[in-house]
């Protein structure tokens, strides 16, 4: 005979196995790969050093380091941590996306060949050594969802002066990620757009700016001489600058297709329960025949 626990098991059972078959898996909306870290402009280990007028739009952290220096001058839209639970939280996501960019299986192997002067489509681009931005660098989202731009540099990425990265046909789901295994480096009046995570420091020259992106050094300095940062082109666009990042954030959204997490808990929890309901009907069954 069957109970009214087990009639209200099955039938949650049931509902639920229901709901996870008609429900498809879906992208997370937004989800960005930066966790944390996406709040913050400017993330430096151990140093944060700033000269002249800078602009910087988003949290400024530092850890384990305890020199921020030159802050004084900046004109700032965010928080400051330095050394404290958040800067310590931001860091640990910052490497963790830094460790699982780095991992990516290449599209493209660019070594030896100059960014500047070419138009990609996403990808991830990889480099087994330095990379060099020299001129006009368009990445062309080409209207598509749930792309990227990731590109790995063995050590060192150098923009020359009045280097430039354009980016268009976009929209909220894009990422764009310079993931640089020592150093950056932004020449004077290089205009950027996207997030660089360096393993050891990000330097910026004179008038420099990156405004749709960030700038994260994981073991060592953030240098800024005179610079504007913007994590989000809302603030961007503030200055006048005409440069969007299509509803972003700042091109850190993680477009990679993660199952939501409720359909895979609705469908276990729907099979535990229809075998939790089964097996007991089985069992009284089998006693009743005995």
């Amino acid at each position: 005979m069957m109970t009214k626990s087990s009639f209200v098991s099955g039938t949650v059972a049931v509902l639920g196995f229901l709901a996870a078959v008609t429900q498809a898996p879906q992208s997370a909306a937004a989800a960005t790969i930066l966790g944390s870290a996406q709040n913050f402009a400017v993330l430096g280990a151990s140093t944060v050093t700033n000269t002249g007028a800078t602009t910087i739009y988003g949290d400024v952290g530092l850890y384990p380091g305890t020199s921020l220096t030159g802050m004084g001058t900046v004109i700032q839209t965010g928080t400051i941590h330095a050394t404290d639970a958040t800067a310590l939280a931001a860091r640990l996501d910052a490497t963790t996306a830094y460790n699982l960019l780095k991992a990516l299986a290449p599209t493209a192997n660019l070594s030896g060949q100059d960014l500047g002067g070419r138009t990609l489509t996403p990808g991830v681009y990889t480099y087994s050594d330095s990379a060099q931005l020299t001129g006009t660098l368009v990445l062309d989202f080409a209207g598509t969802s749930n792309t990227d731009f990731v590109f790995q540099i063995g050590s060192t990425l150098t923009t020359a002066s009045a280097s430039k990265i354009t980016v268009i046909n976009g929209n909220a789901t894009d990422g764009i990620f310079f993931d640089v295994g020592s150093s950056a480096t932004l020449g004077s009046g290089t205009s950027f757009a996207g997030n660089i995570i360096a393993d050891v420091s990000v330097s910026f020259n004179s008038t420099a700016k990156i405004l749709c992106g960030r700038a994260f050094a994981l073991t060592g300095a953030v240098t800024m001489i005179g610079n504007t940062i913007s994590d989000n082109c809302a603030g961007a666009g503030a200055l006048g600058s005409g440069i969007t990042d299509f509803g972003s954030v700042g091109f850190s959204s993680d477009t990679a297709a993660v199952p939501e997490p409720s359909a895979f808990i609705i469908f276990a929890g729907g099979l535990a329960g229809l075998f939790g309901f089964a097996i007991p009907r089985r069992r009284r069954s089998h006693q009743a025949a005995c």
